[in-house]
């Protein structure tokens, strides 16, 4: 039988990882994505199962009382004006039956994704992070469907998940799937293969989810599907930024640049914060290298595309670090509506409007407060700006590797070409990269106000936090690309440079990269096929296997 990478990965986590324990609030993205590609294996800390416990209490609670809470005891969407049933201060097996029913009910009909399905990668993320949120204890749903979560990331189940059809108000129509697979419904791999979700269940001697109560809306009303989507893309636009600094450096070396923009002294003239940090990120590529020595052939400014590259690194860097931090926030707290919060603060509960939606019994005590926390826009904004500052990056790559073919700003062959070679050289090549450049200006349009009111015209508003990611994750491929393309250019000036002087030295990143490119794309002296080489050196940008 045949496994995939992931799967083998999974089966063997619990003899050979470590263990993250979920508490709610410390999960980092390193720890999140080392549990999804089945390095590490999950557990849960006691005192966030007892949070569970003590909110779902808090929930039984309210039930008995008939307060009306969102998803409990009237319905969702349009349908919070309609009653579920009204218990009479008892949970009488009708009550609960009429709750199951719901619930039951819920996460089929919100099952409503389309496109292909997630990675697997990508839908352990998700649970992850839905884990982790979970445990934050403000659901009210039952302890069991935390440990079923646990169960699924440990044991290798993985539900199918769509990846399309979500507004980004809560991926309902998405993450529902999981509760369908939980109940023994729907389908999820297993080891690799597709099967059931009752034969998953029975696979793994798991006990099927019974829900009632908080429990669908706890399952289907996150935004983690997206989130996991958005730290993907995240991840790839952080390695395309961390080697920004040294294919800049390259090229530089590649036109005989002038190093005076990424100075200490010029860049404390106009200290935005950070841009001192990655100037150094340059100068440090750059120790050693031939161009510290002076040339009187050397131009005073270089092109723009040049001199501002330390900004838009900078731009990108600061973008991207408040991306984190945003992100932290939303791996790391319960975007659940209504919120369950044990022991709630009782400000301005002496107004009758505020004191309903304080409950408890001698068990539990705190509130169940109607919320908009299901709201991702923090995420999604710093998302789109991201990906405009990556759009910048991407134009000034294209600019530089324009101009490096250009023998009035090289010194060098006109497109590069080899002394003896009569044909195109790079002559041809620069439209891959502007015709990808033009998608990312594209890309990085904002989309998270696009949208129409839907559920009779209550929620009408959205973030598209799926697309936002969507679309990031595509703007830093492409970029793979154009630094590859970069790459090509940068090291054939390299190599003809070398050749006008016998004392050529390199820096110190910039040598180490040039030698890792030239390890697997070679010098162009004759024309050649060049797509395979576009394709290896986007790899090498972007970390992946060749």
């Amino acid at each position: 039988m045949k496994y995939s990478l992931l799967a083998l990965l999974v089966m063997s986590a619990t003899a050979n990882a470590g263990v993250v324990t979920l508490d709610g609030a410390h999960l980092t993205q390193d720890q999140a994505w080392a549990i999804a590609e089945g390095k590490d294996t999950v557990a849960i800390a006691p005192e966030a199962m007892q949070r569970l416990k003590d909110a779902h209490e808090l929930v039984l609670a309210a039930a008995k009382r008939g307060t009306p809470v969102y998803g409990l005891t009237v319905g969702v969407g349009l349908n919070k004006d309609k009653p579920l049933f009204n218990s009479h201060g008892e949970l009488s097996q009708e009550v609960i039956d009429a709750s199951k029913a719901f619930n039951r009910n819920a996460l089929r009909s919100h099952s409503a994704g389309i496109g292909p399905m997630m990675s697997d990668e990508l839908t352990r993320l998700q649970m992850v992070i839905r884990l982790n949120t979970l445990l934050a204890g403000q659901t009210g749903a039952q302890p069991y469907v935390a440990e079923l979560y646990k169960e699924f990331l440990n044991k290798g189940i993985t539900p199918q998940i769509p990846s399309r059809g979500s507004v980004g108000e809560a991926d309902i129509t998405l993450s529902s799937h999981i509760g369908a697979v939980m109940m023994g419904e729907w389908k999820a791999k297993v080891n690799g293969k597709e099967v059931s979700g009752k034969e998953a269940l029975d696979k793994a001697g798991i006990k099927p989810l019974d829900p009632e109560g908080k429990d669908a809306l706890a399952i289907l009303s996150t935004n983690a599907a997206a989130a996991a989507q958005i730290m993907k893309a995240a991840k790839d636009a952080r390695r395309v930024i961390d080697v920004s600094p040294t294919v800049f450096a390259l090229s530089l070396e590649g036109l005989n640049g002038n190093i005076a923009p990424v100075l200490p002294q010029a860049v404390k003239v106009h200290p935005f914060d950070g841009l001192d940090k990655e100037a150094e990120k340059i100068r440090t590529n750059l120790e050693g290298s031939y161009l510290w020595k002076k040339d009187a052939s050397r131009a005073l400014q270089d092109p723009l595309s040049f001199r501002t590259t330390v900004y838009t690194i900078r731009e990108a860097r600061n973008t991207l670090n408040h991306l984190d931090r945003e992100l932290a926030v939303q791996i790391n707290s319960s975007d659940d509506n209504p919120a369950t919060i044990l022991n709630a603060d009782k400000d301005y509960a002496e107004h009758d409007q505020v004191a309903q939606y304080f409950v408890g019994d001698k068990k539990a005590a705190g509130a169940i407060i109607p919320t908009a926390n299901f709201e991702p826009l923090p995420v999604a904004i710093a998302a789109q700006r991201l990906g405009m500052a990556m759009s910048h990056l991407s134009h000034n790559s294209v600019q530089r590797t324009i101009h490096l073919s250009d023998d009035h700003f090289t010194g060098l062959t006109r497109f590069l070409s080899d002394p003896s070679n009569k044909g195109h050289a790079f002559g041809a090549i620069q439209k891959p990269f502007v015709a990808l450049h033009s998608e990312n200006i594209a890309l990085s349009n904002p989309v998270s106000v696009l949208g129409t009111p839907v559920a009779g015209d209550i929620e009408d508003t959205y973030t598209n936090l799926p697309l936002v990611a969507e679309r990031l994750g595509k703007i830093a491929d492409n970029m793979g690309y154009i630094y590859s393309l970069e790459l090509l250019h940068a090291a054939q000036a390299i190599d003809l440079r070398k050749n006008l002087k016998g004392d050529f030295k390199m820096g110190k990143g910039s040598e180490k990269l040039y030698k890792d490119y030239r390890s697997i794309v070679p010098y162009v002296n004759v024309d050649r096929v060049y797509t395979t080489d576009i394709e290896i050196g986007k790899k090498l940008i972007m970390g992946e296997k060749r």
